[in-house]
């Protein structure tokens, strides 16, 4: 009889597909999911290498994009939420291979919400939706360069309103778009607002019985073709039922309306609870590299969704009512890349040894306090991270997102001063698991809280720890000289730690942490995806 790593392997992954003939944009979907080919570290990576492309483009945490097309290349980033370095912008030739080029956000301003990366006039810009402890704003930062640097957050002054969508109009003014239906013009600098919040557009409505969260109309992008302005859309709810979220259209000849809802909407919903990609929506269109076209959106893997909302692909047809409809199916199945010559990527490495700064481009701060810049140092390949708080609940661990079903991950640390280091998945200070250590003894947490009745005696000036979470049951071993390993006691079942239980829109990932006094210093971070 099999492993259950092979069990679950099987259920999940299935047989491999054939490649799909036709156009290049060919309906896919139905029949056994497709399995993913591996990169770097055995993660999965979209590009199979032979032409063909299988969701998620970016698979982990990547919520709500935003993509941009600036000559041959494009530009995409995301929610950031509550992370320190956050607003990691990625680019790409071919829509399918992506690489973090540059951090955006480096000042913390309460929780990062759905985007929008544009470019007016040779200037780049991000308009962030902002929730914090003062309520809801609006805020935009603006570069010359899409590398940076980018200018600290300007307030717009726009209250309660969230998922703004850039818009230039025939009249050559610029819009925000913002949920609800509600729209306010611009200065021409596009750094201020220039009038009140109206109400600009109405969306579809989805028939009564249909299973969905909530209406929750938001994250509207524009794309100008044709002589008509398409407004994109999502409805349904982000979570909850997995066949709430969905992608809606309308369209109109001038940006102040009327706007004319899409008759074959809604463009993209998951109808099934068994499809692997559940709650779809929240899209941008966008023109790909050879004058075809594609909306980009997110969706939480079916069984997976501690991962969080993942970034998918979908081909589109334009039809001859000059509407648009979705090729892609349920996205199970391999579909024709954008730009089938392009060379495949291998994916981001995300051991580190500590000899360059990577934050912002792999780790991040969670729920950080007001001086997180000051807690960490580099210094002989290594990261030393100053104690605060009493455990992973309040001390802002150091966190980077994870893709993969199943994965290890293994860290040296050597505390001092009485501080306590450690590994653990993280998904808030109210949700994780794992374990740290002192110098003296390992700590337990599990239920989000610390189990004095299981510390451990180990004596020693470093300890490795490792993490395995192999689809949701995580094992915990520890070492003193990284070739003998001791198995923790206990193991733990982590499948619902994810928005519908712990809300927050966040995912479970690998972070170290350091509590109490003193420091802890981290050194040789690796990483394995497990098949």
């Amino acid at each position: 009889m099999g492993t259950r790593r092979d069990l679950m392997k099987s259920l999940t992954l299935g047989a491999g597909a054939t490649a799909l003939s036709g156009a290049k944009a060919a309906p896919c979907g139905g029949g056994e999911p497709a399995a993913w080919r591996r990169g770097v570290e055995g993660q999965r990576v979209p590009d199979l290498g032979d032409g063909r492309f299988l969701n998620p483009i970016l698979s982990g945490d990547h919520a709500d994009p935003t993509v941009l097309k600036d000559g041959d290349a494009y530009y995409m980033t995301f929610s950031s939420f509550d992370t320190v370095p956050g607003i990691v912008i990625w680019q790409s030739r071919d829509l399918v291979n992506w690489s973090p080029v540059a951090t955006a956000l480096k000042t913390a301003v309460g929780s990062v919400w759905a985007l929008d990366l544009v470019k007016h006039d040779g200037r780049y810009f991000i308009y962030i939706p902002v929730v914090g402890d003062a309520g809801q704003t609006i805020m935009v930062i603006h570069a010359d360069r899409i590398e940076g640097p980018w200018s600290e957050p300007i307030d717009l002054g726009i209250p309660d309103r969230i998922d703004p969508g850039h818009a230039v109009g025939e009249d050559g003014k610029r819009y925000l778009f913002v949920n609800g239906g509600g729209r306010v013009r611009l200065t021409d600098d596009g750094l201020a607002t220039d009038g009140e919040i109206e109400q600009a557009y109405e969306l579809w409505q989805y028939p009564d019985d249909w299973i969905v969260e909530m209406y929750s109309g938001e994250g509207p992008k524009i794309t100008r073709r044709g002589g008509y302005f398409y407004l994109v859309a999502a409805i349904g709810g982000t979570s909850g039922p997995p066949t709430g979220h969905m992608v809606v259209a309308s369209r109109s000849r001038s940006i102040h309306g009327p706007w004319e809802q899409c008759p074959h909407n809604p463009i993209v919903r998951t109808t099934d609870p068994d499809e692997r990609w559940l709650s779809r929506g929240h899209a941008t269109l966008v023109e790909g590299p050879d004058g075809d076209w594609w909306m980009v959106y997110h969706g939480y893997e079916n069984g997976f969704m501690t991962l969080g909302r993942q970034t998918l692909l979908d081909p589109v047809e334009w039809t001859e009512d000059g509407w648009f409809r979705a090729l892609g199916g349920d996205l199970a199945q391999p579909i024709r890349k954008p730009l089938p010559a392009s060379e495949p990527g291998r994916g981001q490495a995300l051991s580190d040894d500590f000899t360059t700064d990577r934050f912002g481009l792999q780790w991040s701060v969670c729920e950080p306090g007001p001086n997180e810049a000051t807690r960490a140092r580099y210094e002989d390949a290594a990261l030393v991270l100053r104690a605060e708080g009493t455990g992973p609940q309040d001390c802002s661990p150091v966190a980077c997102i994870a893709g993969d079903q199943a994965y290890e991950a293994s860290v040296t640390i050597a505390p001092r001063g009485g501080a306590i280091g450690g590994i653990v998945l993280f998904y808030s200070g109210r949700g994780f698991v794992g374990f740290g250590f002192d110098g003296s003894q390992i700590y337990t947490y599990n239920y989000s809280q610390e189990h004095s009745w299981l510390r451990i005696p180990v004596r020693s000036d470093t300890l490795r720890l490792k993490l395995e979470n192999d689809r949701h049951i995580v094992t915990m071993s520890y070492s003193a000289d990284g070739k003998t390993w001791t198995r923790h006691p206990w193991r733990y079942e982590v499948s619902g730690y994810h928005q519908n239980v712990f809300g927050d829109f966040r995912s479970l990932r690998p972070a170290i942490f350091s509590a109490g006094e003193g420091e802890v210093e981290y050194t040789d971070f690796t990483y394995r995806a497990l098949t």
